[in-house]
């Protein structure tokens, strides 16, 4: 199929960018286009107007903002991997690790999160860096953390002018730890299961995560400060299995094992 008919405009800038969504009902942001191109055209999207930001140069920046790296809401995933900067970061990890190279070249950071697919890589790893999304739209800027962005599936609290102007990741320090795993049933498709860990003493941060369920990724808060008291000894299977029927007590007996298993494994790769 072929999309609906739609205009099109690329502004200079984010304020036009902001003044073009918030001038027009129903208009859609374009960036990577990775999830939005097919739903153009399976006709699930029929936007009046579509705005182009991938050439906006403020919001393809990788910044070092001193204790914190500012990654422009348009980078993809693919700039973030081959960053020299963040060579050895969990941020260059976990995109090395989204889909294929070709998926990565076009999709973006902003985009992940404003699509909020439940099993994408992005909505889950930067919830457990304790990351800030910026956002910019008619109001100006608003920051809201990163675990509280996404709302439910494909759900998140954007408003209709809003763009991801970046996402603001506090650095690590050099004691800190962490840990990404997702099983997939094929090597670059959406994940059955995921989690994401992160331990950082000298911050003083103690965040664990399960992604690739219904909804938003959920925290496991309990587990977390147990790892980060008494190290790889609480990671139990039978404390992993406590904390999944708290936080996801939807899950049926063969989802709370890949689950299990999953954070077991991002646990593993943590070194508690």
């Amino acid at each position: 199929m072929k999309a609906a008919a739609f205009e099109y405009v690329r502004p200079r800038d984010v304020g036009d960018a902001v003044a073009a969504l918030a001038g027009t009902a129903g208009a859609k942001l374009l960036a990577g286009g990775q999830s939005l191109g097919p739903m153009l055209n399976l006709r699930l999207a029929r936007p009046k107007l579509l705005v182009d930001i991938a050439r906006i140069d403020a919001l393809r920046r990788i910044e070092d903002a001193g204790d914190a790296w500012r990654i422009g809401g348009v980078v993809t995933h693919a700039e973030i991997e081959d960053a020299p900067a963040l060579r050895g970061t969990m941020l260059a990890e976990v995109a090395a690790g989204i889909a294929y190279r070709a998926v990565r070249n076009r999709g973006t950071i902003g985009g992940s999160l404003a699509h909020a697919d439940p099993a994408a890589d992005w909505p889950l790893a930067l919830a457990a860096l304790d990351a800030t999304v910026v956002l910019r739209g008619r109001s100006g800027e608003r920051r809201v953390p990163a675990d509280g962005l996404m709302t439910s599936a494909f759900t998140t609290g954007l408003r209709d002018d809003d763009i991801v102007e970046a996402v603001l990741v506090t650095k690590l320090s050099g004691a800190a730890r962490f840990g990404y795993f997702k099983f997939c049933r094929k090597t670059g498709e959406f994940p059955e299961a995921s989690a994401a860990a992160v331990l950082d003493p000298e911050r003083k941060l103690a965040r664990l995560f399960v992604g690739a369920l219904s909804g938003a990724p959920q925290p496991l808060p309990g587990l977390a400060r147990a790892l980060a008291e008494h190290g790889a000894a609480a990671a139990t299977p039978d404390a992993v299995a406590a904390a999944l029927a708290t936080a996801a007590a939807g899950l049926d007996a063969v989802e709370r094992r890949m689950h299990a298993g999953t954070v077991l494994r991002a646990l593993r790769r943590l070194g508690a």
